[in-house]
């Protein structure tokens, strides 16, 4: 988006997530590990993946991620849906999915290791970004609105039919896990997790969240509003009831939890647009931006480069007396170092473009 067309929301509500990502959630596991107070621990469940079927907050932080890239979308591409000429913005789609797949590759797939026996292709959140985003680009570059919601429907229903025709819901018993197993083989990262089919649903999650940058691009104000509630609640409903017969699994990322999820992520949206861009309430919440505007940034160096050297090289006095508490201590100074980095860098106005 250009500065112009910028949605603070957007921006607020994509730094919400990151910092959740790089910031609040690994400080508070640090912290509640030493801790061991039940409060807390309270709410670390919520900020810990479910183990298989099921869904908590911390299951919420990648699907709004793509969300967010497909919300964004329909701002970006504005000017390229009135006859212009599409070369460059095809390059540009083409460099950010070379990109976020090669990001996603130093991230979790050991291509640092400089060890080809251990590099991993398809594992990690960047690279599910990076596929999604293509499928909803070609979607919106070439198709009309009407078009792009059902074939968003027909992927779902794509993904689902050899999911329950050709396998049961199981991690190995699950059709999704056998495509993988097929065609990454050892290439394959974290086995609890599905990459090649779920595509199709990384897809889907991108494409809603076009759908929801559509809604706000092209309708007045507080009927966008109202209109991602009543969709985001519709999304919810359905992912429950299709539930009933295909599980909510994040690490399959089955159909039903792409509604469900989408629905949540639908309503967030309607939450965050209408308070900072409708009523025009941001107070407290403008710092978000400092990871909302380098989202990239921000997760690459939050799952990358360690700090805690140079946190424990300027205040290993602090050893003595903080004990059992050091580690923590260390895990925070590490992504506050991220923060005065990102910080620096919105001051600057420095931003990572794919």
């Amino acid at each position: 988006m250009t500065s112009a067309k910028r949605l603070a929301s957007l921006d607020i509500l994509r730094g919400l997530d990151l910092f959740m990502l790089v910031f609040l959630q690994p400080v508070l596991v640090e912290i509640a590990r030493v801790a061991n107070i039940p409060w807390l621990n309270s709410i670390m469940y919520q900020l810990d993946h479910v183990v298989w079927e099921g869904f908590r907050v911390w299951d919420l932080v990648m699907p709004l991620f793509l969300f967010m890239v497909g919300a964004s979308m329909p701002f970006s591409f504005a000017k390229y849906r009135c006859g212009a000429d599409r070369k460059p913005l095809y390059k540009r789609i083409l460099r950010r999915f070379l990109l976020l797949f090669l990001f996603g590759m130093i991230v979790q797939g050991n291509l640092l290791a400089l060890d080809l026996g251990r590099i991993l292709i398809y594992n990690n959140t960047l690279q599910s970004i990076a596929v999604g985003y293509l499928i909803a680009a070609m979607l919106m570059l070439h198709c009309t609105v009407r078009v792009q919601i059902w074939l968003t429907a027909v992927m779902l229903v794509v993904y689902w039919l050899p999911m329950h025709f050709c396998g049961d819901y199981t991690l190995k018993g699950s059709f999704a896990y056998k495509v993988d197993e097929i065609v990454l083989g050892r290439f394959r990262g974290d086995l609890s997790y599905t990459w090649i089919w779920s595509s199709l649903t990384f897809g889907v999650t991108v494409m809603l969240g076009s759908f929801a940058g559509q809604i706000i691009r092209s309708i007045g104000k507080l009927k966008a509003a109202v209109i991602l509630v009543i969709t985001g609640v519709a999304l919810v409903c359905a992912g429950l009831l299709w539930s009933i017969e295909m599980p909510i699994i994040k690490r399959l990322w089955t159909s039903s939890m792409t509604l469900y999820s989408g629905g949540l992520c639908f309503l967030l949206m309607a939450l965050f647009y209408f308070v900072i861009d409708c009523i025009g309430f941001s107070f407290g919440l403008n710092w978000l931006k400092i990871y909302g505007m380098n989202p990239i940034t921000a997760y690459l160096l939050g799952e990358v480069v360690s700090f805690r050297s140079i946190v424990s090289s300027l205040t290993y006095g602090l050893q003595q007396y903080l004990g059992d508490y050091w580690s923590a201590w260390l895990t925070f100074g590490n992504f506050l170092i991220l923060f005065f980095i990102l910080y620096a860098m919105y001051r600057s106005r420095v931003f990572l473009r794919l």
